[in-house]
């Protein structure tokens, strides 16, 4: 008996060195060049990060540009059923499918990227668990301020955009471009080269942390930035996520090393790497062609933006939610942690 229980504890031994000395290999999937700021400021060092906190024995491999099939707002299934075990992806790609994030999708909201990336996760906790129920999301983040980049003029009044075809990335963004007086063309990131090129469009907002990767620099002759001092025009919420029974098959030394580097220290991380992708992206594009649409010109804009989250407050309302209770939690947790732009 006692020979036994001597083999049983060697063989519980063997298992848990095993367990522990388990090598794991994480399948990242996204949409943009493996030269975008997103992979090399962002997924890149984390992955990097968490190779080294586990002593090399988790690991990623990294596919971008849709490198495994599929479209950018399949990516979130992909993730969900197993294809990957990790995505980075625009919530807003699916239109309607996660409204609650939509708060921080209206117009002159986002204050700093950092900033606004924290309060995202924690807005995230209180609104959005039921909606990302089926992943377990690492990072929330936002990007920098939208930019008008145009092909024939500059914007420097909402007169300017009238008639005009503009590409926009999200439900919302494209609501208020309508609202502006162009006609919004909803696409992802990758599509707005081609669309530029071939004079689908006349023009996209996108910030600049996107210019290298989509060339626009050498597509566009304009760039038209609102006052510095104002919220930003527009940003996109962003998610990393994992594939719940990936992480839930992980060795527990393997999840603290997930565990920490999620959450809202990891958020405002990302949010900080593409502030530094917008400084990067617009040493590219022609300084003179640069211009700024003036605060006294975004009074009547910033009018329009509050109807338009009246409206969405009423949307959220009549689908069970407490649209004015997420609005506010969104603007207060803003406010927390972005001290200035």
């Amino acid at each position: 008996m006692k020979f036994r229980r001597i083999l049983a504890s060697v063989g519980w031994g063997l298992l848990a060195h095993n367990a522990m000395a388990q090598e794991v290999t994480l399948k990242v999937h996204h949409f943009l060049p493996a030269t975008s700021a997103a992979q090399t400021l962002f997924i890149n060092p984390w992955c990097d990060k968490i190779a080294k906190e586990s002593n090399n024995r988790m690991k990623c491999q990294i596919y971008s540009s849709m490198q495994l099939g599929g479209t950018p707002p399949q990516l979130f299934e992909q993730v969900r059923d197993g294809v990957v075990d990790i995505i980075w992806t625009l919530p807003g790609y699916t239109a309607g499918r996660f409204p609650s994030l939509e708060a921080f999708e209206l117009p002159f909201m986002m204050q700093s990227p950092e900033g606004t990336s924290k309060a995202l996760w924690d807005y995230a906790q209180i609104h959005s668990a039921n909606e990302f129920k089926d992943v377990k999301p690492l990072v929330f983040h936002v990007h920098g301020d939208g930019v008008f980049h145009m092909t024939k003029k500059p914007i420097k009044t909402m007169a300017d955009l009238r008639g005009l075809k503009l590409r926009a990335p999200t439900r919302l963004t494209n609501k208020f471009i309508a609202m502006l007086g162009a006609t919004p063309v909803s696409m992802p990131v990758p599509q707005v080269g081609d669309a530029l090129s071939k004079g689908v469009i006349d023009g996209a907002v996108v910030p600049y942390e996107v210019v290298p990767a989509v060339k626009i620099h050498e597509l566009v002759k304009y760039h038209s930035e609102t006052d510095p001092a104002e919220p930003a025009f527009y940003t996109s919420t962003f998610v990393l996520a994992m594939n719940k029974a990936k992480y839930d098959a992980l060795p527990a030394d393997l999840k603290k090393v997930i565990d920490a580097n999620s959450g809202q220290a990891a958020s405002a991380g990302a949010g900080k790497a593409f502030l530094q992708a917008d400084v990067d992206g617009k040493k590219l594009v022609n300084q003179a062609a640069i211009n700024m649409i003036s605060a006294t010109e975004l009074v009547q804009w910033k009018a329009l933006g509050n109807k338009l989250a009246a409206e969405w407050v009423k949307e959220m309302n009549g689908k069970g939610m407490d649209g004015q209770k997420m609005l506010d939690d969104a603007r207060a947790l803003i406010a927390k942690y972005s001290a200035s732009k």
